[in-house]
């Protein structure tokens, strides 16, 4: 049982190691699709760099992250907040971050994208009113958790009356 766990566990960390196996970039994944610019950039990592997240993350910032930074820093702090106002270009960041990763064959999302939608989110959107997701008021609170409490005394009290009676089809 040992030796199966710990199969599994080299298993599953050589899956989550996006660059497991690769020392150089021009490893025996390839490239993703053949569209004209992922063939441009599988061949510029190739020259520049020595494995597909540095590659990837210097994509991203130039490709993806320095476009979106602009565009929202166009807009006023308070439009930042209105979900139609930004909705297309976070839309665009997040399809070019898909975009290279899988010209690149990187798993996405990884461990770097969510960093940095994290940071961007801490950035652009951590003053956002989330009126939503709020809490309801605590009377509401209070009777949806009070109407299970005292529903089981009743039915512990149907239970044993039932069973009391002694006949076996009740």
């Amino acid at each position: 049982m040992k030796g199966v766990l710990s199969f599994f566990g080299v298993f599953l960390s050589v899956l989550s190691d996006v660059s497991y196996g690769e020392n150089e970039f021009g490893s025996e994944l390839g490239c993703g699709n053949k569209t004209s610019y992922c063939i441009d950039f599988c061949k510029l990592c190739d020259e520049l760099f020595h494995t597909r997240m540095e590659c990837y993350s210097n994509l991203y910032d130039i490709q993806c992250h320095k476009p979106f930074k602009e565009g929202m820093e166009s807009f006023n702090h308070t439009d930042w907040c209105n979900w139609e106002n930004v909705k297309r270009m976070y839309n665009t960041f997040t399809l070019c971050t898909e975009d290279i990763a899988e010209c690149l064959k990187i798993p996405w999302p990884n461990w770097m994208v969510e960093n940095r939608f994290v940071e961007i989110h801490s950035v652009f959107f951590r003053d956002c009113p989330n009126e939503e997701l709020s809490d309801p008021p605590p009377s509401i609170v209070f009777a949806l958790v009070m109407a299970p409490i005292c529903l089981i005394p009743v039915m512990v009290v149907l239970v044993v009356l039932k069973t009391k009676n002694g006949d076996g089809n009740s």
